[in-house]
């Protein structure tokens, strides 16, 4: 016996006060209705209504019963009118984990345009730069920029992918010149980011150079990294989805354009594809159309 299917068959038939009338709005024949009552009393072990071919009326048990399933039922209709409305518009709180580069650099380029077109979307944004336990520790997606993404127990959209581009503040190209090759980046201020080591960097022929990069500033913070490089401290790497604004506001500039240090791959990784709340597929569809606006996709 399906009993949810029996409880509104069960109210029907009390509302409709008949079994003919509750047949009629549920679009289903008297016998129908009969068995079902039938198969809830029997389930209960007790009477719910006293019926004979004119009339019927609640036992004492059937109207406590009713209630019961007015109230269950009108639980369950609301709850699942409540999923329905957050499916068709996405609502409530996103979980967001994402790099530092992200949170300081471009968040204010998407941020506000984003929570303007979903304002019942309220965002939690946690920046750390290693991957977290999306499942164990809570989240719904996460944005991630590496390089080709590993096998991995998550679903992984690959939103865009940016290259690897050196620039420095026209300041510093004002006062140090302008590097023509990268044999001449070694008579330059290196700014680095990360454990330091090599830069290699390639042309469009696919030609690559490899640099012994110790530069003359070192940091494990993105953001002293691109404030070193405004205020004109040397030459640093960014994806270029991330210093673009500054490079169109003229605030950096680019440093042997032809050459790049590789691709960074732009990922939303999220814990299932089935079912997604729709909170998250709009906000991974809007991370995918800004990026891939942004590298000109």
């Amino acid at each position: 016996m399906n009993q949810m299917l029996a409880m509104r068959v069960f109210r029907c038939v009390v509302e409709a006060q008949g079994f003919t009338a509750a047949a009629e709005r549920l679009g289903t024949t008297h016998s129908s209705v009969s068995r079902h009552l039938q198969q809830l009393e029997s389930a209960l072990g007790v009477r719910l209504i006293n019926r004979n071919t004119r009339r019927m009326s609640l036992t004492a048990a059937g109207e406590r019963y009713y209630a019961a399933c007015v109230d269950i039922l009108d639980r369950v209709d609301a709850a699942s009118q409540a999923v329905t409305q957050e499916r068709e518009r996405p609502s409530g709180l996103l979980r967001i984990s994402a790099p530092l580069v992200v949170g300081t650099l471009e968040l204010a380029h998407w941020l506000p345009a984003f929570q303007a077109q979903y304002p019942d979307i309220q965002i939690d944004l946690s920046c750390s730069d290693p991957l977290v336990d999306l499942v164990a520790e809570g989240f719904d997606v996460a944005l991630r920029i590496c390089g080709p993404l590993a096998d991995s127990s998550l679903v992984a959209r690959l939103l865009s992918v940016s290259p690897l581009v050196l620039v420095a503040a026209p300041a510093y190209v004002f006062k140090r010149g302008l590097p023509r090759s990268v044999a001449e980046l070694n008579d330059h201020r290196l700014l680095t980011y990360g454990p330091a080591g090599q830069w290699t960097l390639a042309n469009a022929k696919g030609e690559s150079i490899t640099l012994d990069c110790h530069g003359t500033f070192h940091t494990d913070t993105i953001t002293a990294l691109h404030a070193c490089a405004l205020a004109g401290g040397g030459i640093a790497a960014f994806t270029l989805a991330t210093v673009q604004d500054d490079l169109l506001a003229g605030r950096l500039v680019r440093i042997l354009p032809e050459h790049t240090l590789g691709e960074r791959h732009y990922y939303a990784l999220y814990p299932h594809a089935r079912h997604l709340p729709a909170k998250v597929r709009v906000f991974v569809d809007y991370m995918a159309q800004y990026y891939q606006a942004m590298s000109g996709g």
